[in-house]
């Protein structure tokens, strides 16, 4: 336990809650990451591959459809392709999308171990712990890495200075 005798949290406190949680949410960005890379590299070599196969298309066997209808076909085919290639693009990037926010969401909930939380409430300082005692509102359940990640957004906000102004006004209240 470090004695602060400042009012408001340090850059200290900032720091050590973003390690922490960097070494709580690491494997999922990671595999975030390699996810996306590796749909996007296959995507790129498919794309490439629908778009040659596009060039190399051959309409002359509807000519029943009449000479006009072909030279149609001929003009826009390359429109055509790329059309289906954006249209595919959007429901991969869709598909990605969910995949990270599922990922995200799963990490959020994921419960933080006694160890872990034991380390980082040693670097933290009495105002930074309180913001994290704010946060972490239902003591039944264990602190998840959503809660830390939403002390970290608290400490950025200066949620310190809000309850200690609570505490002011309370105080005036109760006279």
């Amino acid at each position: 336990m470090k004695p602060n005798s400042t009012p408001t949290p340090s850059a200290q406190d900032r720091a050590a809650l973003r390690n922490t949680l960097l070494k709580l949410t690491a494997g999922q960005k990671i595999l975030c990451t390699v996810v996306v890379a590796v749909v996007a590299l296959i995507w790129y070599d498919l794309l490439n591959r629908v778009l040659v196969y596009g060039d190399g298309m051959d309409y002359a066997g509807l000519g029943a459809l009449g000479a006009q209808a072909v030279s149609f076909l001929q003009r826009y085919n390359t429109f055509f392709w790329w059309a289906i290639i954006i249209l595919c693009t959007l429901i991969i990037a869709y598909f990605l999308y969910g995949f990270v926010q599922t990922s995200r969401q799963r990490v959020r909930s994921k419960l933080v171990s006694a160890a872990a939380l034991s380390d980082l409430v040693d670097q933290l300082s009495e105002p930074a712990r309180e913001v994290l005692r704010w946060v972490w509102n239902d003591h039944r359940h264990p602190v998840t890495v959503g809660d830390l990640q939403q002390t970290a957004h608290e400490l950025r906000t200066n949620r310190s200075g809000k309850i200690a102004l609570s505490r002011q006004h309370s105080a005036t209240l109760d006279g």
